[in-house]
């Protein structure tokens, strides 16, 4: 039996300027804080939206690379990458105390986010980010990665997520943005692919396998131009389904 009720998340405050069309339709936002794009104003305004629409509030910290937009892996010390993504978290909770809202979940963003599911290194330095700040949040990582496995096993709480607008490959990883067929953009295929994964607990992957996967929440670019179309079929087509969006 599916559940009666899922996340679907976003990744917002990167300079897109659609976040207003996008709160509606979401339950959970990734708001960019510094390291490969927004500032404190786009924050503020950000953050502002979330509260209006009560759409729970997560930190989105990435390599610091606004040039690639956060997108290709980089080789730093453990200790500057560390300070990093501490000071980009930071930054938003300071952000989140003056317009008295809360921190709900971190989910890193681009290069940082799959490198942390594969590379031990990588994923220790994320959850003892999360150790030293002591935040009582969730993480937001892919179903059987490297940071999921460490993250429970320093008790830090996590969450599943599933990228309703990504191909994957046969390992869960997720398709190259170098390939065509990298990301989904048809209403159709999008639903399917999310419709699966809750109902089967599965996800066909290029190759056409059907492998295990697990997801309490589901990500939509923010920057995918589709996103709007995307989410309102996706959300209309579940609770006609009898799946909640919360």
């Amino acid at each position: 039996m599916y559940p009666k009720s899922i996340d679907i998340n976003a990744d917002l405050g990167e300079g897109i300027g659609n976040e207003a069309q996008l709160m509606p339709l979401i339950s959970s936002c990734n708001i960019a804080c510094g390291g490969h794009a927004g500032d404190e104003s786009v924050m503020h305004k950000v953050v502002k939206l979330a509260n209006q629409h009560r759409v729970k509030i997560g930190a989105h910290p990435s390599f610091p690379d606004t040039e690639n937009f956060g997108r290709v892996p980089m080789n730093m010390p453990c200790v500057a990458l560390f300070q990093s993504v501490e000071t980009q978290i930071r930054t938003l909770i300071d952000i989140l105390n003056q317009e008295h809202a809360i921190l709900h979940h971190v989910k890193p963003h681009g290069a940082l986010y799959n490198m942390a599911a594969k590379d031990e290194r990588i994923a220790t330095i994320m959850v003892e980010v999360m150790k030293s700040m002591h935040l009582p949040v969730n993480l937001y990582v892919p179903y059987a990665s490297v940071i999921a496995d460490i993250a429970i096993k320093n008790k830090i709480p996590i969450t599943y997520e599933a990228f309703a607008d990504r191909n994957y490959n046969d390992d869960l990883t997720l398709v190259s943005r170098d390939k065509e067929n990298a990301v989904l953009t048809n209403e159709d295929a999008v639903f399917q692919h999310v419709y699966r994964i809750i109902s089967e607990g599965k996800v066909k992957t290029i190759t056409g396998k059907c492998v295990e996967i697990k997801a309490q929440t589901f990500c939509i670019h923010g920057d995918n131009p589709k996103a709007i179309g995307l989410l309102n079929r996706l959300k209309k087509t579940l609770e006609s389904k009898g799946i909640r969006i919360q």
